[in-house]
């Protein structure tokens, strides 16, 4: 099926970007990697007279460490997340997610920009950012302003993002010593969205007691979400099989899941559930390596 008829437009600066959006107030939509938005517009289930193509924007695809923080521009794409050094060697979470993004057609177009900014609840990055507590740079005619990952996912397909704004940055936390994450998700076949993804990130003190601890899920609620009561629970405990059945609970009770092609809500939660327990484990295995 083709798409509705639209005007495209391809900005080499983010200003140009801004002045397009402004021109068009409200009717244009952001085009980055494609891997949201066009399949949504092949399929006619949106319309929209205005496309701009945000992907030969300059200077917004890298990967830099600074002052003990990893930022990466939102343009960076999957396949640069998957390979990166960096992201491998102290961001195992992001590697996790990135490698078991659909296919290797998708991860060399799609970037992490997009794949938060969608919205979309069974997208895996989202969840993945709301466990490191990443904050996101966004950009406007008016400026730059810094969102939390915690509080910027909205609703269903609904963020933080404004018209006219674009997310520019992802700035991740310095990781401290003994800490590592690990990110799970169970799909029907390779490259499928998830049944259910959760994301854990651990941080032990000296004597082995966990004290931060960072939980987000995918694909089990109308939005990403934290697991806050897992989270809390965790903070100040000693990894063992009782502690990590506890949090496991307490993950699925924070969850809401429906059904839908691909499970029932039971068959969700006890996916969740075992999957939960499965990231606890490989996150603070890594965590007690580092």
């Amino acid at each position: 099926m083709n798409p509705p008829s639209f005007e495209y437009f391809a900005p080499r600066r983010i200003e140009e970007a801004f002045d397009i959006l402004a021109k068009h107030d409200g009717e244009a939509k952001i085009l980055a990697g494609g891997q949201s938005l066009i399949p949504l517009l092949k399929l006619r289930l949106t319309s929209i007279p205005y496309v701009v193509d945000i992907s030969r924007i300059e200077d917004m695809n890298y990967i830099r460490e600074s002052h003990n923080e990893l930022r990466v521009g939102a343009l960076t794409t999957i396949d640069d997340l998957e390979n990166s050094a960096s992201i491998r060697g102290k961001y195992p979470i992001i590697f996790d997610a990135a490698s078991n993004i659909a296919d290797p057609l998708v991860r060399n177009r799609g970037t992490i920009g997009g794949n938060i900014s969608h919205g979309d609840p069974s997208n895996d990055m989202p969840a993945v950012m709301l466990a490191l507590g990443a904050k996101f740079t966004i950009a406007s005619a008016r400026g730059e302003r810094v969102a939390d990952a915690d509080g910027f996912f909205i609703d269903a397909f609904t963020t933080a993002l404004e018209y006219g704004e674009i997310l520019r940055e992802i700035t991740l936390p310095e990781r401290g010593a003994h800490e590592a994450g690990c990110y799970i998700k169970n799909k029907k076949t390779a490259g499928d969205f998830s049944v259910a993804g959760i994301a854990v990130q651990i941080r032990f003190d000296n004597s082995g007691v966990i004290e931060k601890a960072g939980i987000g899920m995918t694909s089990v609620s109308p939005k990403p979400i934290r697991a806050r009561k897992a989270e809390n629970y965790l903070k100040g405990r000693k990894i063992g099989e009782s502690v990590i059945r506890e949090a496991s609970r307490l993950v699925v009770s924070e969850s809401n899941p429906s059904t839908d092609f691909y499970g029932t809500v039971e068959f969700k939660k006890q996916v969740l559930a075992k999957i939960t327990e499965d990231a606890i484990y490989m996150a603070s295995d890594r965590a007690e390596e580092n």
